[in-house]
């Protein structure tokens, strides 16, 4: 009675049960209330995020985007989007995370169009018409440092690559007669390269096209009806290259079969160049006594390996010489594209004037 009395008094009475579970839950309402406008926002800055940072459509004009070799996906991505072709790294990444094809992206120029959707980009990317491929010419006669110089130009890949894929001339696919010597069988045409291709594969792709050209002639099979092997044939080829105009190579081979077969050294001078590393036609004494299994003045038969690539016209030529009893032919005038043909020394050495005469007057002109 007391103590009824003492906290009526006091005027404080203890709180009863159910406002206690309203305050509670009040409480956990306004947690609740502040978790989710915690989400709500979130939600709200990645759905602005993924929705302003994408472009929307296939683009409008041509942007030129070049991946070099060795670029990741993401230099890749960065790349789109300094040319504006996307408008964020993360959209194209969006897009190349959900395609697995996006690793076989390669070096190359990619013909893009600017403003375009992450997905879009890489799609097109992976459109093969989308990528310009790398032209090199090679053109007849270019001997393998010549080419190996050009290949490197036209892929960006060293030349010391190359070199040490000619160091494995078994993975080449030469053909068997070649005995690993891959001079000459480098094919002179025009190719079309992807990018992709490592320099064991341009040098495959190349004799390739010698074997399928070698193939068309009928290399292997008409060389016994010249009574030599395809080998030497090609190396007839690579001097008719070097030494003759298209239309004199079936001329120039029956100088040379005629010289073959009465033992008389070659004297070309396109063997001491070959030798001496040059393309100079006029040589002078000193370079005509160089000591080279390559040179024709001082060695007897054919030099040991062809000195160039030749063409077809120049392979059928020593495949087909003509008929004559030729000896000796001269260029006498290298502007016109004027050689003559004689079985005589004497002759040989008048014309060898007529030359000297024109190229003086050429200089002085």
């Amino acid at each position: 009675m007391s103590t009824l009395n003492s906290m009526m008094s006091s005027g404080s009475l203890p709180p009863s049960p159910n406002k206690r579970s309203i305050s509670r839950r009040i409480v956990l309402l306004m947690i609740l209330a502040c978790l989710a406008g915690l989400i709500w926002v979130g939600f709200s800055v990645l759905r602005g995020t993924t929705t302003t940072s994408d472009y929307v459509g296939a683009g409008t004009s041509e942007v030129v985007v070049v991946v070099e070799r060795g670029d990741s996906l993401r230099v890749i991505a960065e790349k789109l989007r300094t040319a504006d072709v996307v408008m964020s790294v993360e959209s194209f990444l969006a897009a190349v995370n959900s395609d697995e094809r996006a690793s076989s992206i390669g070096p190359g120029k990619y013909i893009m169009r600017d403003q375009m959707s992450g997905a879009l980009a890489l799609a097109l990317m992976l459109d093969p018409t989308s990528r310009e491929l790398n032209q090199m010419v090679l053109p007849e006669g270019l001997t393998l440092n010549e080419t190996v110089a050009i290949a490197s130009r036209t892929t960006g890949l060293a030349k010391a690559n190359f070199k040490d894929a000619l160091k494995a001339p078994g993975e080449l696919d030469l053909p068997a007669y070649a005995e690993d010597r891959p001079e000459g069988f480098l094919f002179p045409a025009t190719y079309d390269l992807s990018g992709d291709e490592t320099a064991s594969d341009v040098l495959r792709v190349l004799i390739n096209r010698f074997s399928q050209t070698s193939a068309d002639v009928g290399l292997e099979d008409r060389a016994a009806a010249v009574g030599r092997t395809p080998y030497e044939v090609l190396t007839i080829a690579s001097l008719l290259q070097a030494e003759g105009l298209p239309n004199d190579f079936a001329k120039v081979a029956r100088v040379i079969y005629n010289r073959l077969d009465a033992d008389m050294p070659l004297q070309l001078d396109s063997t001491v160049s070959y030798a001496l590393g040059i393309n100079d036609i006029l040589l002078n004494a000193e370079q005509l006594a160089t000591d080279s299994p390559y040179n024709t003045y001082m060695n007897a038969g054919l030099p040991p390996t062809p000195i160039n690539s030749p063409g077809e016209a120049a392979i059928e030529a020593a495949l087909a010489p003509a008929s004559g009893e030729w000896l000796y032919f001269v260029t006498v005038d290298p502007e016109a594209g004027v050689t003559k043909f004689t079985k005589s020394y004497e002759k040989f050495l008048k014309l060898k004037a007529q030359f000297q005469a024109n190229l003086a007057k050429s200089s002085n002109e």
